[in-house]
């Protein structure tokens, strides 16, 4: 009986594992499943998400930050790692990361899209 009351309380501090991303950053393509879902462009330092050949949405770089935008329209802001919608904190990159496995901006620009409904 101890041995199973210690076997319980092991299981039950021993940590979850981690789930992985939806979606995954292959090269310039973001898959889910292992099909391709969007394309990733670069243009300089900006960055252009595409989806069947048209723009969904790109992330500016302004100064030292990114401004995600539609359409010219800035929808969100990101800096030192947190999104800001309308100079509140939103979300941080790495909230965004767990979603998609793509590098900071990218994922970023990615979370920011499906919150807007643009993906």
């Amino acid at each position: 009986m101890k041995k199973m009351s210690m076997l319980l309380a092991v299981l039950t501090l021993a940590p979850a594992p981690a789930l992985a991303a939806d979606y995954k950053c292959q090269g310039n393509r973001v898959e889910k499943g292992g099909s391709t879902q969007y394309t990733v462009r670069t243009s300089g330092a900006d960055i252009v998400i595409e989806k069947g050949g048209s723009t969904r949405g790109k992330a500016v770089k302004r100064g030292g930050d990114y401004a995600v935008e539609v359409g010219g329209s800035t929808q969100a802001t990101i800096e030192n790692g947190r999104i800001y919608k309308g100079g509140s904190s939103w979300s941080s990159v790495g909230e965004a990361q767990r979603v998609y496995d793509c590098p900071d901006i990218v994922a970023a620009t990615l979370w920011v899209l499906q919150q807007k409904g643009q993906l």
